[in-house]
């Protein structure tokens, strides 16, 4: 739909090439079981023996805040270990960027806390706006997160909660595709608008552009059903 309303910048000179994409799942379940009821069976199976593993190892509280404040001190060491290890980083949020979020818009922040023996062993930044939940930002405690499966056990109870609230969508932030694509996502595309600060330069800049566009060198991108509409 968006790109309709920026067609404008093609007609004066811009080039348009994909960002790294979104992705988005579809939330027409009956509940969470019924969605697991939808994935290849090795994805199901491989998903009921994390979650047994995590559940007979540990019991894992959720809390659900629109402000994240009182946490501020417990949650952001968890986002800086996840922004640390990876292998593309975007903008590092600051502090009092996620103390603003649940000030400013808390009709539509949503924090999950997980604590394991009141110890935060994770969180989540999501939003939600017109019956979509976007889950944004993931912050672990590595010490566990890897034995206990925290990013599916998470995902579950996001999962569990959009459903239960009757959202249409379920959308997640760019990269680590694998795990979305047998998570039966598909692809939410993004557009870079791009030209030349010379405009003499401009056609050789508009062609090269192209074959350097970040999407071509992800090797998982290409297996989403609908990945034509990164190009189209």
């Amino acid at each position: 739909k968006y790109r309709d309303a920026l067609a404008g910048f093609s007609a004066n000179g811009f080039t348009r090439v994909p960002s790294m994409p979104m992705t988005r799942l579809t939330l027409n379940f009956r509940d969470f079981d019924d969605y697991l009821a939808h994935l290849s069976y090795g994805t199901r199976k491989s998903l009921r023996r994390k979650f047994r593993k995590t559940e007979r190892a540990a019991k894992i509280d959720l809390e659900i805040v629109s402000d994240i404040t009182p946490y501020l001190d417990e949650v952001y060491p968890l986002y800086l270990a996840v922004h640390e290890r990876s292998p593309m980083k975007f903008e590092k949020l600051t502090k009092e960027y996620l103390a603003k979020l649940g000030q400013l818009m808390p009709e539509r922040v949503r924090f999950f806390i997980w604590r394991l023996d009141r110890r935060i062993i994770a969180f989540s930044i999501c939003m939600v706006h017109h019956g979509t939940i976007y889950d944004e930002y993931l912050g672990l405690d590595y010490s566990v997160a890897l034995d206990l499966h925290l990013y599916f056990y998470t995902l579950r109870d996001i999962l569990r909660w959009a459903i239960d609230h009757r959202l249409t969508f379920y959308c997640s932030s760019p990269l680590n595709y694998d795990p979305k694509l047998h998570l039966g996502c598909d692809l939410a595309p993004l557009d870079l608008y791009v030209r030349h600060t010379q405009p003499l330069l401009n056609p050789i800049f508009s062609r090269v552009v192209k074959l350097l566009e970040p999407t071509r060198h992800d090797p998982v991108l290409p297996k989403f059903a609908n990945a034509a509409e990164l190009y189209g």
